[in-house]
């Protein structure tokens, strides 16, 4: 099958500023993002991957410059800060993928690997194969490697837990849950690609009778009639964790978890104040670079909204 050139956004800035600088790249171009240190030069290039070339018209070029001066008005050493727009084969990006893509272990429990490696898991560990696509998640970025220590953590071996993943894209998390027996599990993202993507995945692993994958967006779901799980799983950005906080909790049931990733760690303060606002217990969190990860627990009835 031939695939078509990808195009690649591409920001030249410093290793101080790389996790400052991919976050901007992910809310601007809503795509994930990989990084690439020149240890010669210590110039540091992060780049994001994009389906089609991204339309001038739409002031992405403008918005990413602005976001960077301002981050250097705030003190950050953003480096070079260059832009760049350029086309590049699909072979040559996967190719770059296999190099860079490698096991990673969640403890005896989970094995997440790419189709090429030969690693064999350890007895009675979980294996999920995943190659790395244009969709969020491979458990290699931090936000959703604590998404998935938490899974780990919080399985009942015997027992079914229920699982939600909000803005599923890869389907990692909502496969993960399946291989290591949350059931029900459901799935949805906005991205039509993410949905197609994540139940081919889930096919390749065997669990696709086993998750509910479906198209929604998170800020038109009604908040009520929703379905109560005791695990949510919600790896998006500030913004969108405090406009959807009351469709989020109305589908955690009593005594459930809710775990939310993909915060910057200068903004976790204010998602933390509205979640523990409306009844949840702030349980525990993780600092990793520029990006901050949390657990809440809900121990009494949410409070209702109007």
């Amino acid at each position: 099958m031939k695939h078509r050139p990808l195009w690649k956004v591409s920001i030249s800035t410093s290793a101080e500023a790389e996790d400052a600088v991919a976050a901007l790249l992910v809310e601007v171009l809503r795509q994930p993002a990989s990084s690439y240190n020149d240890l010669a030069t210590g110039r540091t290039t992060v780049t994001a991957y994009l389906r089609e070339r991204p339309r001038a018209s739409l002031g992405w070029q403008a918005e990413l410059k602005e976001r960077l001066r301002r981050a250097k008005a705030c003190g950050l050493n953003i480096g070079p800060g260059w832009v760049s727009l350029a086309s590049v084969r699909w072979e040559d990006w996967a190719e770059s993928w296999q190099r860079h893509f490698k096991p990673i272990g969640f403890g005896s429990a989970l094995l997440v690997k790419p189709s090429w490696s030969r690693l064999k898991p350890q007895k009675g560990q979980a294996v999920v194969v995943l190659d790395p696509g244009l969709s969020f998640g491979t458990g290699q970025h931090p936000t959703t490697a604590f998404c998935l220590r938490q899974i780990v953590k919080h399985r009942r071996r015997g027992h079914h837990s229920s699982f939600l993943d909000i803005g599923t894209g890869s389907g990692i998390l909502a496969i993960s849950a399946a291989r290591l027996g949350y059931h029900p599990v459901q799935a949805f993202d906005l991205d039509p690609d993410a949905i197609r993507i994540a139940r081919a995945n889930a096919r390749q692993n065997g669990v696709a009778c086993r998750i509910g994958f479906s198209r929604r967006d998170l800020a038109e779901t009604p908040s009520r009639g929703a379905g109560k799980y005791a695990m949510v799983c919600a790896n998006l950005n500030a913004e969108l964790l405090l406009a959807g906080r009351k469709r989020v909790l109305a589908w955690l049931q009593p005594g459930g978890l809710l775990v939310v990733a993909g915060i910057l760690d200068a903004e976790f303060g204010p998602v933390r104040a509205a979640y523990e606002a409306v009844g949840l217990r702030f349980a525990e969190s993780r600092t990793q670079g520029e990006w901050r990860s949390a657990v809440f627990s809900q121990e009494r009835p949410a409070e209702k909204f109007e």
